[in-house]
This record gives C-alpha cells, structure tokens and sequence, in this order.
C-alpha cells in the first residue's frame, strides 16, 4: 500500500481530484469529515446506547456518545504522534503532497469518532440478539429467500458493517451518505472483509466482517481507490491499527473505571491494578497528596491512557513495513510492553461488570425489547414487499420517522432496511416503541 493513496481526500460522486495542496488550510476535508459525523443525527444518538450498563441512571456511566468522544480523543494524539514519523520517513507526503502531521491526527479522530456509529441499542449484546433472531427465531424463515452471503450479513449482524452502511448509503436527498473522504472510510473499515468467507486465520481483520452485500459495489470502489488490495487480498488501512488502538485503550482503561466509581471494584484493590500499568512514569509524592478518590483515579487514567498511546505509535512505527504489506495480523496493544497488566485489568471488568447481575439483568430487558421489535418491523417491511400487508402492518410502518430507508428494490435490502432501523434506535426509545406494540 502507499501513503499517497491511502490519505485520499476524494469523496462519493467526486468527478475530480481533490488535491491536498489545494485545501483550504482553515478546514481541511478531513476536519470536515469530524464536523459532519458530529451533527449527524445517528452519532447524537449514541448519547442514549449502551456502552457498558444498559439504563444507568448514574452520571459518572459511560454512554456510547461519550465513550467515542473519548476514543476519538485519544485517536488524534495516535494520529499525529505517529504522522509526525511518517513524515520525516516519507518526506514527499509533505514536500510533493503537501500532507501534514494534523491530517493523520483528524482522520483517525473522525474514523474513531464514528467507530461505533453503526452499534444497535444495549451493546454488544444487541448484536446478538439481532444475529439470534435470524439464525434461531422467527427470522430464520428469510433464509429462503437470500443468499447465503445476504442471509449471514443477518445471522452475524455486524455494528460495523452498518456504520459502514450509515456513513456510506445514498437515501433520497443524500447520495453518497454522509460524503467522508475515502481516507476517513479506510481508516473506519476494521475488518475488510464480507460475512462470508470466514477466514479461519489469525489475523485480526478477519475476526469479523465490515460491510453488508448492500454496500459491496462501493466498498469495492473505495479499497480499490485506497489501494487496499494485493493481488486477490483485501487489506487493512494502516491507520485502522490506530483507531482500533483508541477503542482498546479506551474501553479498557474506561469501563474499569466506572465499575470502580459503581462501586462494583473495590478502590484500593483497582488502583493497584493501574499503578502496575503506571508504575514507570508515576510521582509518588504528588500521587500521595491527592486526597479524594476521585483525584486518584483520575490522575492513574491519564498516566495509564498516555502510556498506552506511547507504546501504541511505537509498535505502529517499528511494524509501519509489514503494516502496509498486510502482514501485520494482530492488534497493536497484543504486542505491547504492557500486554500482561491489560490483561489484568480486562479479566477484573469481565468478573466484576460485564457479568454483573445488574448488566446480565438488563441484558435480558433489551433480548425481550429487540426481539418485539424485530417481529414487528422486520415481518412487516417483508409483507408490504411481497404485497401481503396486513392492517397491523399499516399501524406499525406509522412508527418510522419521516424519510426512513425501509422498502427497496429486493427482499434483501428491505429486510436488511428493517433490522437497520431497530439497531438505529436508542435504548429508551427502542423500550419506549416495544411498550406501544406490546412488549410482554
């Protein structure tokens, strides 16, 4: 891969080059691309998804919205620390180009920014309701009607295929979706690749798949204008190390947090936690006057998040080669210095948090939620599609908001439409519709 192609700035429906000499330097195609997924209404959103706990009332929790700011944050100072390497290895980036170290820190903040766009209500665990339905409920009688390719897009339904499909999906009035820059969508596909094949490799950008059959012309396309391809290999944008980075660093850092803020990790046993993690770059004297917890926590989190963003780049620049040969095949935190003390602390949140009573209890809420809504729009968009609308039909498509994508041009993309719009729904809203329709 080259660097050249790899920061393309070029947009959908573009008929000429965008050159980065000719940018405006006050606000640079990328920089826009940040703007443009922040006053987008499916990031607003994410301030009422589940990152963690699903219906927390507490304030300290972390939401979706904010735990993307926080990744994007975090994104930026990858980007630029690394950029400014990359330029003085790569100099005609800059001279020849006109690149500079901000653009490698805007595209991997707006790639980080949107990384969880595509996520449905109550986390992770949304996703496998939604895969549970297809492959196992009532869904399961679609498999007739699709290909296997179409049908496994459903039975493995992926938040990052369709924040790829949000970012990307021409609706009426809005070709080209939201129009980031290819450069910006490169570094947002963590794993190029369709539901099916399942590759049985290790190489972590085969672990899940980032696009739906629907969107398969223009992710072609774009890896094709990117030059993410090698021979019949589809590769991963270099800088999607980097945001991958920023969600690692993040949720491993930030979900423990909260479950000591909760309550649910005892303080002094945590903290130690972090201080192995810290230990290096830690002042003991100011640690030892700070007085509240609180203070504590907060000062461990910035040495521990600014540790791991240094050893990130660092991994990310020793392997830059075989990075962009595609050969790279693992994360970059599994080959940091700190690997053994990430693992401590994931292997506390596992015990103390995501298997929780109070989240495994939740969880069980938003299985029941998904589930009502998903017999009811998903039945419903394939009955209007085959013109065997019922009249329960008619009340429930009343309850898609003005210009929703539902009906399309094959049973596929209409069933595809449907589920798209209950993972688009926000936890209080997705309870709030299941309520109306029944919900048991």
């Amino acid at each position: 891969m080259d660097w050249e192609k790899l920061l393309s700035l070029k947009k959908q429906g573009d008929k000429n080059k965008r050159l980065r000499l000719n940018q405006d330097i006050t606000r640079v195609g990328f920089e826009v691309d940040y703007d443009r997924i922040v006053f987008s209404t499916d990031f607003r959103s994410l301030q009422d998804k589940t990152q963690v706990i699903p219906f927390s009332k507490t304030d300290f929790v972390h939401t979706r919205l904010t735990h993307s700011l926080e990744v994007s944050v975090v994104g930026r100072s990858l980007g630029r620390l690394a950029g400014k390497d990359l330029l003085e290895k790569h100099p005609r980036l800059e001279k020849t180009y006109g690149y500079n170290i901000n653009d490698f820190g805007a595209i991997v903040a707006a790639a980080s920014l949107a990384h969880d766009i595509g996520n449905p209500p109550f986390g992770h665990n949304g996703e496998k309701v939604i895969g549970h339905y297809f492959k196992h409920g009532e869904g399961s009688k679609f498999q007739r009607v699709l290909s296997k390719k179409q049908y496994q897009d459903l039975c493995l339904f992926e938040g990052n295929a369709n924040g790829f499909k949000i970012l990307t999906q021409s609706n009426t009035g809005t070709p080209g979706g939201l129009r980031l820059s290819y450069g910006t969508l490169g570094a947002f596909i963590k794993y190029p690749k369709a539901s099916l094949p399942i590759k049985p490799t290790e190489h972590v950008a085969h672990k899940k798949f980032g696009f739906f059959q629907a969107q398969e012309s223009f992710f072609k396309e774009l890896i094709e204008e990117l030059g993410m391809v090698s021979g019949k290999e589809v590769l991963r944008h270099p800088l999607a190390y980097l945001v991958e980075a920023a969600d690692d660093i993040c949720y491993t850092i930030i979900d423990f947090e909260d479950g000591i803020n909760l309550g649910w990790i005892e303080e002094e046993y945590a903290l130690e936690y972090l201080i192995n993690l810290v230990r290096e770059d830690l002042d003991t004297l100011k640690y030892s006057n700070l007085k509240h917890r609180k203070q504590r926590l907060s000062y461990l989190r910035a040495l521990a998040i600014n540790s791991l963003i240094r050893d990130s780049v660092k991994i990310f620049l020793k392997n830059e080669e075989s990075i962009l040969e595609g050969t790279f095949s693992s994360s970059l935190l599994d080959k940091s210095i700190y690997k053994a003390q990430i693992k401590d602390i994931i292997k506390i949140s596992e015990e103390k948090i995501y298997q929780s009573s109070e989240v495994v209890q939740k969880e069980i809420v938003g299985h029941k939620i998904l589930s009502t809504l998903l017999n009811s729009f998903v039945n419903a968009a394939a009955n209007i599609y085959e013109n065997k609308k019922t009249s329960y039909d008619d009340l429930v498509i009343k309850l898609l908001p003005d210009g929703t994508p539902f009906i399309a041009e094959n049973i596929y993309e209409t069933i595809l439409n449907a589920t798209c719009f209950v993972a688009s729904l926000t936890d209080s809203k997705a309870m709030h519709i299941a309520e109306k329709i029944g919900l048991k």
